[in-house]
């Protein structure tokens, strides 16, 4: 069964930059629409990004287009969310996904997820 484990969290102020990684086991990432998505406290959990598999088309939030940039390394089975330009609203634990299905699904709808990394961006 996949396994994804994300790391690269962390505390950073405004404007700073962190990258989030994701790295998979039990499965190849490229077998599946991959993505991130991320939950405030006291909010439901937020798609951020995706990659579909059927395309490789990318998509991101509009929160964050122009911020934030998703890719995956297929021979380090490993997805990645670069996160730049920080504000206060990006704090919060952030997931990668993975789903049998073909194209960017909702969060709740992804068939495997990691446990989270918690970013906070502090002023």
């Amino acid at each position: 069964q996949l396994q994804l484990v994300e790391s690269g969290g962390g505390l950073v102020q405004v404007g700073g930059s962190l990258r989030l990684s994701c790295a998979a086991s039990g499965g190849t990432l490229a077998d599946y629409t991959v993505g991130w998505f991320r939950q405030a406290p006291g909010e439901e959990r937020k798609g951020v990004s995706c990659i579909a598999f059927t395309d490789g088309a990318i998509r991101y939030v509009e929160a964050v287009k122009g911020r934030f940039t998703i890719s995956r390394d297929n021979a380090k089975n490993t997805l990645y969310l670069q996160m730049n330009s920080l504000q206060l609203e990006d704090t919060a634990v952030y997931y990668c996904a993975a789903s049998h299905m073909g194209y960017c699904v909702a969060p709740d709808v992804f068939d495997y997820r990691g446990r989270g990394t918690r970013v906070t961006v502090s002023s």
